[in-house]
C-alpha cells in the first residue's frame, strides 16, 4: 500500500502559480459583489455560495480527471438527469428505501462511465464523440423510464442531507464536497495512479512505452466521472425535492468551464483539482453577481461562453509555446 502512496507534492506545489490566479478572482468577485450588493459578502452568503458551488464541485471532480488525461465527458448533464429521476421516481417521497436506491443509481452511473471509457480506450473513439453518443442514449433512457413525465420525490432524509446544515452552520453538502475533494487531491499528488494520469494527459504513448496500462487508467477516469455526476444528481434530486427532465444540462458546460478557469490544460497534463474548486466558486459567483446588474440570461451566457473561449486560447498558445 506505501508503494501506491508515493511522496508526489512536487506536482502540486508546481501548480500553485497557475492556482493562485483563480482564488484571487474569487476574492476580487467576493469584493464586487459586496460592493454591488451589501451583504453579498456576508458569512451566511457565502455559505449559500458555497453550498450552490458543491454540486458543480462534484460534477467537476470527474471532468477535472477526464480534461487531465486529454479527454473529455459530455455525457455528465445526462447522467444527473437519469440520476434525478430514477432517485425520485424509485424513492418516492419515503426513507424506506433510500439506500438501495442511492447505490442503484451510482452503478447505473458507473455502468455508463464504464461504457464511456472502454469507447474511448479499447475501440478508440474520440472522447467528444462517445460521450456526446452516450448523452443521447442516456436522456433517451430517462424519456423511456419516465415516459415524458417525471413523478415522484426525495426521501425526506435525502432532502435533509442536500439542504441541512451541521449544527445550523455547515451545509452537509458542502462537507461532503470537502471529502471527495480531499480523496481526489491526494490520489492526484500522493498517488502512483495520480503519476499515471498526468504521464497520460502529457503523452500517452510514452506513458504506455514506459509500462502504465493506458487503457485501464482511462476507463478508471470515466467510470469516476459518471459516478460523481450520479451522485450530484441524487443530491440535486434531495436539493429540489423532486425531479425533471434536463436537470443536468446547466452542468456539462459549467463542468467544463470550472475546470478552464482552475488553471487546467484542455489538452491535458496540466493543472489541478485545487485549481478547479476555485473555478466552481468563479462560476457560481458569476451567476450570483450577473442578476443583480440585471444581465439577462442571454448576456449571462455570452459572458460565461467568451470567457471559457479566452481561457482557451490563452492556455492552448501557452501549451504550443511550452512544447
Amino acid at each position: 500500500m506505501r508503494n501506491f502512496f508515493p511522496p508526489n507534492w512536487k506536482s502540486l506545489k508546481s501548480h500553485f502559480p497557475i492556482i493562485v490566479w483563480p482564488y484571487l478572482a474569487s476574492l476580487l468577485l467576493i469584493l464586487l459583489g459586496g460592493f454591488i450588493a451589501p451583504g453579498f459578502e456576508s458569512p451566511d452568503h457565502l455559505l449559500l455560495i458555497l453550498n450552490l458551488a458543491s454540486f458543480l464541485g462534484l460534477v467537476a471532480a470527474g471532468q477535472s480527471l477526464v480534461i487531465l488525461s486529454g479527454g473529455i465527458d459530455l455525457s455528465v448533464s445526462s447522467v444527473i438527469t437519469l440520476a434525478g429521476v430514477v432517485s425520485a421516481t424509485l424513492m418516492n417521497g419515503s426513507n424506506k428505501n433510500m439506500l438501495q436506491v442511492i447505490l442503484i443509481v451510482l452503478i447505473l452511473g458507473m455502468v455508463i462511465g464504464f461504457i464511456n471509457g472502454i469507447g474511448v480506450a479499447f475501440i478508440k473513439i474520440h472522447p467528444m464523440v462517445m460521450t456526446l453518443g452516450m448523452t443521447s442514449i442516456v436522456q433517451g433512457g430517462a424519456l423511456l423510464f419516465t415516459n415524458g413525465a417525471p413523478k415522484g420525490s426525495a426521501a425526506p432524509l435525502l432532502s435533509h442531507i442536500a439542504t441541512g446544515r451541521l449544527f445550523g452552520i455547515v451545509p452537509y453538502i458542502l462537507l461532503i464536497w470537502i471529502s471527495i475533494a480531499i480523496i481526489i487531491i491526494l490520489f492526484m499528488h500522493r498517488s502512483i495512479w495520480g503519476r499515471w494520469l498526468y504521464a497520460i494527459g502529457n503523452s500517452p504513448k510514452a506513458a504506455f512505452y514506459s509500462g502504465i496500462k493506458v487503457n485501464w487508467v482511462l476507463v478508471s477516469l470515466y467510470l469516476i466521472s459518471s459516478t460523481l455526476a450520479a451522485l450530484a444528481g441524487v443530491l440535486l434530486t434531495g436539493y429540489t425535492r423532486t425531479s425533471y427532465l434536463n436537470i443536468g444540462d446547466p452542468y456539462q458546460l459549467s463542468s467544463i468551464a470550472a475546470v478552464v478557469i482552475g488553471g487546467s490544460s484542455i489538452l491535458g497534463g496540466e493543472g489541478t483539482y485545487l485549481g478547479t474548486i476555485a473555478g466552481c466558486i468563479i462560476m457560481v459567483l458569476l451567476q450570483s453577481i450577473l442578476p443583480i446588474i440585471s444581465v439577462p440570461e442571454a448576456g449571462r451566457r455570452i459572458i460565461s461562453g467568451t470567457l471559457i473561449l479566452l481561457l482557451l486560447l490563452l492556455y492552448g498558445r501557452g501549451r504550443k509555446i511550452r512544447s
